[in-house]
């Protein structure tokens, strides 16, 4: 579309900002006259103008229906979005967003199974303070759009094993971890998406203090990518990612069956009602 504001060299976050800004002003529009018309706080648009925060993704197609911009603010957020996170993860993004089949290996519970409520309890974890809620909700925010590729066109074909260690660090409320048992039973159920539970009982493994995700491209490519204490590698040297497949292999067949996996799934919900 002609709104888009040219920014080159700007973050995709500035982008969007500056975007923001000549749409209100082609409107005619002051920020209060915005934020009384759209119910949005007049200094939380002022910070989306300037680049300093990213919304949520209901924010945006808000404004794009305001404006009449069709998908415009939309697109420049998915964009913006990876802003939110650092740049050594930003490959391995855009890897995921356009990947078809996915293999992940988590200890935790994925990022793309999580509940808002329950991303912003991880995200927050022992750095909760005053200081820094605006960056946990732009983490949480940049999480919940992250979701969105699971549902893109063409659908991926995901397959997530996840250690049980997940499902025994329940949240610290219950209607939080009850939330999000329901949201991973219902993910698991999916057409495209197999999810199968690494048991205790498989014993110690070399993934056990983080999680492995392997990527295949439309045309054929392949990367893994490794995240721990240490921080993510990006493996995508032919040799590397067979041995990272192998080593998921192994794993994966030491896990429970999906159907197994449904199973035990609704046994940790019955545990947790009663």
């Amino acid at each position: 579309m002609g709104e888009l504001v040219d920014g080159a060299g700007d973050s995709g976050l500035a982008g969007l900002g500056r975007t923001l800004r000549h749409l209100r002003e082609k409107a005619g529009k002051s920020l209060g006259q915005l934020a009384q018309e759209t119910a949005y706080d007049k200094s939380y648009l002022s910070r989306l103008e300037a680049g300093k925060r990213l919304s949520k993704l209901a924010v945006m197609e808000d404004l794009d229906r305001y404006y009449g911009s069709g998908d415009l603010l939309v697109q420049l957020w998915k964009v913006a979005r990876h802003d939110a996170f650092k740049d050594k993860y930003k490959e391995f993004m855009r890897l995921e967003a356009t990947a078809r089949v996915m293999h992940k290996l988590t200890l935790g519970v994925p990022g793309l199974l999580q509940t808002e409520e329950f991303a912003r309890e991880v995200l927050s974890g022992a750095q909760a303070t005053a200081g820094n809620s605006e960056e946990v909700d732009e983490q949480v925010a940049a999480r919940m759009g992250r979701q969105l590729l699971l549902r893109r066109d063409p659908v991926p074909n995901v397959r997530f094993t996840v250690d049980e260690y997940a499902f025994r660090r329940p949240a610290a409320t219950a209607e939080i971890w009850h939330e999000q048992l329901l949201r991973i039973e219902a993910v698991a159920k999916w057409p495209n998406v197999v999810l199968q539970v690494l048991p205790f009982a498989a014993g110690t493994h070399h993934l056990i203090d983080g999680s492995l995700t392997l990527l295949w491209q439309q045309d054929g490519s392949a990367v893994a990518y490794k995240e721990g204490n240490g921080g993510g590698e990006l493996i995508d040297d032919p040799e590397g990612f067979l041995r990272h497949r192998l080593s998921y292999d192994r794993l994966r067949d030491l896990a429970l069956p999906p159907s197994d996996s449904l199973t035990f799934i609704r046994g940790v919900l019955e545990e947790h009602r009663s």
